[in-house]
Formats: structure tokens, sequence, C-alpha cells
């Protein structure tokens, strides 16, 4: 996906919260304290993407538990920062990051070390698994300082 199709698909913010919330409540809506389904959409007008939780008494937002949690960068960027992390041909670094979203390095450093934590852990696949198959390679070099 690239970043016309991104900000196509995500025009504001509240189109990112509702991909999260069909992302996440996939299963049913839960809460991510107690992981109790007795929940509800809070009724704030001025806040998108509140959920109360009637059995632990708590207030969640969407964002709860997830790399988003706690920021202050909109979801838009966020959202462009993974699809430009995909699909570089090699790596990105955290100053091309800032370039491109016009950001501080530092913020784009951040962002990159939470995603990568992110893709790390909840990879949901195991490298080489099952039959692996591998063309021949030569790895090491020419030996180097012998004659003969």
């Amino acid at each position: 996906m690239n970043l016309f199709q991104i900000f196509t698909l995500f025009p504001d913010h509240e189109a990112c919260i509702e991909h999260l919330e069909a992302i996440r409540f996939r299963d049913g809506d839960y809460c991510p304290h107690c992981k109790s389904a007795n929940v509800a959409r809070k009724a704030d007008g001025h806040r998108v993407g509140r959920w109360n939780c009637h059995d632990c008494k708590s207030s969640f937002n969407i964002l709860s538990g997830t790399i988003f949690q706690k920021t202050k960068m909109p979801l838009q960027e966020w959202f462009a920062a993974i699809g430009l992390m995909v699909n570089a041909k090699k790596s990105l670094s955290s100053c091309r990051l800032a370039r491109d979203l016009n950001i501080n390095q530092k913020t784009a450093w951040y962002m990159m070390q939470r995603i990568r934590a992110e893709m790390a852990t909840k990879g949901g696949m195991e490298l080489l698994q099952g039959i692996v198959e591998a063309d021949e390679t030569y790895i090491g070099g020419k030996p180097r300082g012998r004659k003969g």
C-alpha cells in the first residue's frame, strides 16, 4: 500500500479510529483491562473512540495497549510511517522519515522503535518452519595469506 492509498483510505482521525476498532474488536467488544465483554461506547461527542467497561468501571480508548497509546501524533502520521517502513526497499532512517512526514528526527526515531518492536513481537510467524528450500551459496570468501 502506497502513501496515496493510505491517505485515501484514512482521510481523517475518525477513519483511523474506525479502522482500529474494526481490527481490534473483530471478535467482539472487550475491555483491555479485565477482558470483559460488558462494554459500551462512551457518549462523549468530542472524544472519539472512548469506551466504558461496566464490570471494572474503567474507561479506555481504542489506542489502549497498542503502539499508539499515549501518543500526541495524529494517527494518519503513524499509518504513513508504517506504510513508509513497510514499503522501503532496504531500510528507512529516522532522518528520512522525519523529512517525509515533516516531523522532528527524535520523534521519527521513537515512532520507528515502537513500530519495529511491535513487528518483532506480534509477527505471528516463526522463521524457517516446515520444509525450507535454499539455493546454493558460498559464504566466506577466498582464503587470504596462504599460498598454494
